[in-house]
């Protein structure tokens, strides 16, 4: 009873926050919940009833497995109890969708019992997530004559499971909700410093935007009963920044549909739109859960007679409304014109919204079901040995004869799995592909955890080369929730086959690396495909998408992943970089360039950006293709001359070399196979068999950007821009100022020089810098913080052996203590240098921030509202992104450096350099 009357004392400690029970996952607690219904006398059956029916966590969690053998044994009759019948037990297993249900529906269906078998072969028709230990137990009994499971074999290999499902509804009712204008991060709809409660649906929910808002949701819900609340970013883009699978399951808990009666807090097809779309990270996780994701258009540039833009004194092009979305307008979305209306009037086309490919994950509740059911499909015709029977709309795909491939287009062809063979695709294709690398991160692995359990996997798919779970966003502080989510996290990975940042077993040490590096280390092959549970999965070797915890848990568990491929733009460099500028300035040069070539529109956003870098290693160029999440791009690709490329495979081989040296490989020998594979890639370069990769000199992009280095003359600042006049302008990446736009007098309260966009160079630069402030002044006084935080141990490491980790131990004033981590968030700073652990920090937001109301100078990647500062009533908290000597230059003088102050200060400095290859990197 103790582990009951807990449970109850949970729940009235959650009713006081307005929650209910919590679902159970646990095998001892529903053991006792079970007890308890067989004792027909017990004070506690009709609640036990009630928990075990509706609020157990179905799939592979110990509770999952009591239940399936529970209700088995009601339906074989060797335990009765009134309230559940044999039918209501066949139907609860249904809802179980895979795991312990399928293995008990299996025993059922293949068993002696005739009737019986048929009602459980009725069920596992409807069924999709079935993994090889089920098909095999399948297979040999049809092999060996069993009637059923050829009967269950015919229904898969007709599709069955999806062609019975209910037609999508032909118009789909829709009641507008303004939740914001300008760009809406995922920030606003599962903030940052909420991490800690994903995994806790309910009580995450509660952070959506504001409890404001849920009740304006909850009264246009209960005013419209018939119609589904859309949230819209206005004159913006929805859903940008991190993949958050929790933003959508926030936005689905709110105005979703729940998924099954007996499944709580699992809410699917959310409606979401934006004025400029749906970022495309975002997208993804809304197919996931069978949603839609609606490119209203609603505001557009207003033109003059010779059809140009109007542009305003900023330059920037006056918009109109084109239809009103405000909050409470009421919709129509219409599935088979794939238009959308008000009041019977067509306002726009909404076609790519309603894909055929989409079309059938709404029909399905969600991706992941037609993914499992054509696999499940396929392996039912091949076993009964007959031609696939075309169900599902087909691949799309585009193949343009005599045209060239992109390098994301040879990426694709190369990974491609179930296309016409010999048939080469160009952007637009819809392709599954083979993952490579998958990387799961700590603020999201619970949920990427939860995610398998609800897809009954087990084990990582055998095709995938690596995959890493990190503990970078829960660096910073070792508190009681990292202490009781982290540990549990690192032992479900490690058992389902990660490399886990934390040994479960305690046998080496907790490394808080941030995960990007780690992949990017990893990653031994640039024609890899990478899926990483973050928006910054952008490697500087193959091509990453960062997806939600759904999309990773999905490649880990089956190898693969699904998307159409995108259209790339190229960006070549001509010039020569300045001496006294950072590569950093390059990166936001490039976005701020790019938008003045194009007239405002962002070319880059949903494309891959396919970067002529040529001669920057793998930990340099990896500051570009970390901040291509910012310029909104899907993902980026580094174009590497041969030479360079062999460099950053040395490089990932010392790394993971490190690594297992650490103890950090497994039984498997994942990591010393990677260092195997790089080795085998090395050799085929510096033979000539197969040069690093290049596209075609016919391929053809989107667009073609050429970046001018001569004209990066100071350097550059992405801007909050918090005062703009226009809300849709404020806090966007696309805000890049030079440095003397400040006049040397913005008051700096804080810097950080830390996050995934500094690599050991940046820790170098701040190392000279300080030795030189020294000399020159005789002493080095900061007159605002700088917390530093490297992104990885090995930098620490390295910069030990070179003398320059000394240095900055000469400037601090707290170093960190892996014997002794912090317990408790920092909410003060002084005017010193900390040395913080290596890690997310500041950037995550999850843990430490600045002060409410800062100034903060960094080098990190968010910028948006409420995420590294929060705002004062008197003044708004702002984050400004720099190169690392402007930030190290802020806190010595407390304000932004002029620019004689800046060359001044990096005079003699070996800063991240960039000169562009000579070589025509093309095939």
């Amino acid at each position: 009873m103790n582990i009951y009357n807990d449970y109850l004392k949970e729940i009235e400690e959650r009713k006081i926050q307005g929650l209910h029970p919590k679902p159970i996952d646990g095998a001892e607690l529903l053991s006792e919940i079970i007890a308890q219904i067989k004792d027909l006398e017990n004070e506690n059956r009709q609640d036990s009833l009630r928990f075990f029916i509706y609020h157990t966590v179905p799939g592979t969690t110990g509770a999952a497995a009591i239940k399936a053998k529970f209700l088995k044994e009601i339906i074989t009759a060797k335990a009765v109890v009134e309230e559940i019948t044999k039918t209501f037990a066949f139907e609860l297993l249904s809802h179980m969708k895979g795991g312990r249900s399928i293995e008990v529906l299996l025993d059922l269906a293949l068993g002696n019992d005739s009737i019986i078998a048929k009602q459980a072969s009725e069920v596992l028709k409807t069924q999709v997530f079935l993994y090889d230990a089920d098909t095999n137990r399948l297979e040999a009994a049809y092999k060996s004559g069993n009637e059923i499971a050829e009967e269950i074999l015919e229904s898969y290999a007709k599709a069955e499971f999806f062609t019975k499902l209910p037609q999508v509804i032909e118009e789909i009712k829709i009641v507008t909700f303004v939740a914001g204008e300008g760009d809406i991060s995922t920030d606003l709809l599962s903030p940052g410093n909420q991490a800690h409660s994903r995994s806790d649906r309910e009580l995450h929910g509660k952070c959506l935007i504001s409890s404001e808002a849920q009740e304006k949701i909850q009264a246009l819900a209960a005013e419209h009963p018939d119609k589904t609340v859309m949230l819209i970013a206005e004159k913006g883009t929805m859903g940008v920044g991190s993949s958050r699978m929790s933003g959508v399951n926030n936005v689905a808990l709110w105005t979703g549909k729940k998924a099954s009666p007996y499944v709580p807090f699992i809410n699917i097809a959310p409606i979401v739109a934006g004025t400029n779309g749906i970022s495309p990270i975002f997208l993804t996780t809304v197919d996931v859960t069978g949603g839609i994701g609606l490119d209203l258009k609603n505001w557009v540039k207003k033109l003059d007679k010779n059809g140009d833009a109007i542009r305003n004194e900023n330059g920037d092009p006056f918009l109109e409304e084109v239809y009103s979305v405000a909050t409470g307008t009421v919709l129509t979305i219409n599935t088979r014109t794939k238009k959308l209306y008000k009041d019977n009037k067509e306002l726009i086309d909404i076609s790519k919204a309603l894909t055929p490919q989409k079309m059938e994950f709404i029909k399905a509740g969600g991706s992941y079901a037609i993914v499992f059911g054509k696999k499940l499909q396929t392996f039912a015709s091949k076993t009964l040995g007959i031609d696939t029977i075309p169900v599902f709309a087909p691949s799309k795909e585009v193949s343009i004869d005599g045209q060239g491939l992109t390098a994301v287009e040879k990426i694709f062809n190369k990974n491609a799995v179930g296309t016409t063979p010999g048939k080469i695709l160009h952007a637009g294709s819809d392709v599954r592909v083979t993952v490579n690398i998958v990387g799961s991160q700590d603020t999201t692995g619970l949920m990427t955890s939860q995610e398998l359990e609800s897809m009954a996997a087990t084990v990582i798919s055998p095709i995938v080369d690596g995959a890493y779970q990190s503990g970078c966003h829960t660096a910073s502080v070792w508190d009681n929730k990292s202490k009781a989510n982290i540990p549990r996290l690192m032992k479900f990975m490690n058992d389902f086959g990660l490399i886990t940042a934390r040994d479960p077993k305690g046998v080496y040490h907790a490394m808080t690396d941030v995960i990007h590096k780690v992949l990017n280390d990893i990653t031994i092959d640039e024609w890899a495909i990478i899926i990483g549970g973050d928006s910054h999965t952008r490697m500087s070797k193959g091509v990453a998408f960062g997806a939600d915890s759904g999309t990773v848990a999905l490649a880990l568990a089956t190898g693969e992943a699904s998307m159409p491929i995108p259209e790339s733009v190229k960006v070549t460099f001509k010039g020569e970089m300045k001496t006294y500028m950072d590569f950093r300035d390059v990166v936001h040069a490039t976005q701020s360039q790019m938008l003045k070539q194009f007239g405002g529109e962002n070319v880059f956003q949903g494309r891959i950006i396919e970067v002529h870098i040529g001669t920057l290693n793998a930990d340099q160029a990896f500051t570009f293709t970390d901040w291509t999440a910012e310029m909104k791009a899907k993902a980026s690709i580094c174009i590497s001359e041969d030479d360079t490329l062999i460099e950053s495979l040395e490089i990932a081989k010392g790394r993971i070399q490190i690594m297992i040296n650490k103890g950090m490989d497994n039984h498997k020998q994942v990591l010393q196979g990677l260092i195997n594979r790089a080795n085998h890639r090395i050799d085929e370069i510096r033979s000539g068999a197969k040069p690093a990769l290049t596209p075609d000199a016919n391929a053809k992009y989107y667009a073609e950007v050429v970046i001018d280095l001569d004209v990066i003359a100071e350097p550059m600042i992405a801007d909050p821009d918090v005062n703009n006049s226009d809300v849709s302008k404020r806090y966007t990446h696309d805000t890049i100022r030079p440095l003397s736009f400040y006049g040397g007098v913005k008051k700096v309260d804080l810097g950080f020089v830390g996050s995934c966009m500094v690599h050991k160079g940046d820790l170098k630069i701040l190392s000279q810098m300080l030795k030189n402030i020294d000399a020159q002044y005789g002493k080095v006084e900061f007159k605002a913080p700088l917390v530093v935080a490297p992104p990885t141990y090995n930098i620490v490491d390295e910069l030990k052996a070179e003398g320059d980790w000394e240095v900055l131990q000469k400037y601090s004033g707290f170093e960190f203590d892996d014997n002794d981590p912090k317990s408790v968030a920092r909410t003060g700073y002084e005017n010193i240098l900390y040395l913080e652990r290596p890690g997310c920090n500041l950037c995550m937001g999850n843990q430490e921030k600045a002060a409410k109301g800062d100034t903060v100078m960094a080098t990190s990647t968010r910028l948006f509202q409420g995420r590294v500062v929060e705002d004062t009533e008197g003044k708004k908290g702002e984050s400004l992104l720099s190169s690392t000597p402007v930030v190290v230059l802020s806190t010595i003088l407390g304000r932004t450096p002029t620019i004689e102050e800046y060359k001044a200060a990096v005079k003699g400095i070996n800063l991240t350099q960039f000169a562009p290859s000579h070589k025509l990197l093309v095939k």
